[in-house]
Order: structure tokens, then sequence, then C-alpha cells
């Protein structure tokens, strides 16, 4: 009996915003979806830990390109912190290190997190992705092995306390690129003096994408092709805080060859650039003497 043929693979560009379930990776969420859409090429802008749920852009195709915009815009997350406990990952997945009485009041928590608003320090953790001589931190520690790690400054936008009760609580981040969040919870319950650590995680927003636009993987699953088609949005959805710039059939010839244009603007801005019919073409950058040179161009396949 012969095999069922397979599909070859389908052209596809766009971005999906995925609303990522808790305990599962977020390179099986990124294959789950490329299997419903077939799609020949698939990328992600940043992962969640599979503790974590909520967004999770998954970009398809020409958006692959434009992924790393999302790596540097701000997150908006909502955490849950359970006080009185320590684990040696800073969050509900780790081997609990210390246990001590929690004498926390909603006053000492409100005061203690404004202690983290605006530019702070945090020693990321062992059990992370950030490497040290080409080998990731949470291989070492999975080994037992403790590197020392050199503290990185990070912005806190908005820290604001949603709820607390029975020593939990659950408090709503603003924070730039590069900001543990189980770190964050782990150093508001050392400054409490009881210690802490995060059980629950949801990345509600980065940059302008909101969770609230989302589809699980269940939704996905429910849905034929064509409706699953109509959810992507397309790849200069990535950019929306990126200015504009509408080119004549002559400069869009020339961009598209990867020539530089003449053009009025700021010098090092990014510009998104569509031609005379509205297709996106790519993102071009203001160079010294009024020059536009093309950065990053999609394919013209994506017109």
């Amino acid at each position: 009996m012969n095999a069922p043929r397979r599909l070859p693979r389908r052209r596809l560009d766009g971005v999906l915003l995925l609303d990522k379930s808790s305990g599962v990776s977020s390179n099986y969420a990124l294959q789950a979806a490329r299997r419903f859409y077939n799609a020949d090429k698939a990328g992600h802008t940043g992962t969640l830990d599979p503790l974590a749920t909520g967004l999770l852009p998954l970009c398809f195709g020409e958006a692959t390109k434009f992924s790393s915009a999302l790596l540097d815009a701000d997150k908006h997350y909502v955490a849950t912190v359970q006080l009185g406990i320590t684990t040696d990952t800073a969050d509900a997945e780790g081997v609990v290190l210390v246990r001590r009485p929690v004498t926390t009041t909603h006053a000492d928590l409100e005061q203690v997190l404004t202690l983290f608003q605006g530019d702070i320090e945090q020693i990321p953790p062992m059990h992370s992705a950030l490497k040290r001589d080409g080998k990731p931190l949470y291989a070492y520690a999975r080994e037992g092995i403790v590197v020392e790690r050199a503290p990185r400054q990070v912005r806190i936008y908005q820290i604001r306390l949603l709820e607390w009760a029975d020593e939990r609580f659950v408090f709503e981040v603003r924070c730039s690129k590069g900001t543990y969040v189980r770190t964050l919870a782990a150093d508001i319950g050392e400054k409490l003096g009881c210690g802490g650590h995060l059980i629950a995680l949801r990345r509600t927003g980065i940059g302008a994408l909101d969770v609230t636009q989302a589809h699980t993987i269940t939704a996905l699953e429910s849905l034929d092709s064509q409706a699953r088609d109509a959810l992507l949005l397309p790849p200069d959805a990535l950019l929306p805080d990126l200015s504009i710039a509408r080119l004549d059939a002559v400069n869009a010839a020339k961009v598209r060859q990867g020539r530089a244009i003449r053009w009025s603007g700021e010098m090092g801005t990014r510009i998104k650039v569509y031609d005379a019919d509205n297709h996106f073409m790519g993102v071009c950058q203001m160079m010294p003497d009024g020059w536009l040179q093309p950065q990053r161009l999609v394919s013209v396949a994506t017109q």
C-alpha cells in the first residue's frame, strides 16, 4: 500500500498572531502552525517559556525578513508570583531552595513595586538561553555549574499591582527587551524579605500588537484553509512605528534593483517603502547626503 503523497509546501507570506498555551515550547507551537498552513518558510519573533502563555507572533515567508523588529519592541506581561518560596529557576518548574514566612502587607507590596519602576539591573538567570563561550547558560545549569553573569540594565516603563491574596500577587508590567520577568518576580520577593517565584506568566503585548488579536492552536485546527489564511496579517504589520515613503514607478524600480534614491529625511531613519500601487516593498534607511538606501526588500513574488 502506497503512503499518501505529501502536498508540496506553500509559498505563504504573512504574520500569524498566536495565543500560545501553557506547557508547550515556542518551537512546538511554530511547527504546529506551520503544518496547518503547510508553509514552506516559518519563524517566530522571540520565544516564550513553556510555562508562559500569550502573544507569540509567527512569521511566514517574506515576513521572516522583518521578525527582528519585534525583538527590540517593548513587551507587556501579566505575572503571578508565589511569595515565601524560592526556586533555582525563579519559576514553578524549578527545585525549591528556601521557604520563608510571609508577613507582607498590601502596602508593603505597593511600595516595593515602585522600587522596580525605571532603569534597573538584572542578573540573567542560569536557566536561560544566553550563551557563555558558545554554550547556553541552561546547559551549564543542567550540569550543576553556575557561571558568573554580569548585571544587565533593563527598563520597567510601568509596573502595577492587579491582585493580592493568600501570599500570591498578580502584577502587570510593560518593559524593555531583555527583561526577565521571573527574575523580576524573584527580586521583588527578596526586597519583601520572604522570597518568591513566578507561577504564571502571560504575554499580552509586543509593541503595538495585542493578544486580543491572537488565535489559539485549537481555534486554528477547527478552521479550513481559506479561513486560516484570512487570519494572516501582512508582513508590514511587524513595522507599525516606521514612517512611510510612497515611490513613483521610476524610484520603485531603482529600489527593487537595490539602488539608493534621492529622498528627504533624517539620517539613520528606517522607512517603509511602497510602490505607486501601495504594494509593500520593504525597508530602506536614510543615509548621509539625502540618499535612501534599500536595507531589506520583499520578493516581487509577494506583490
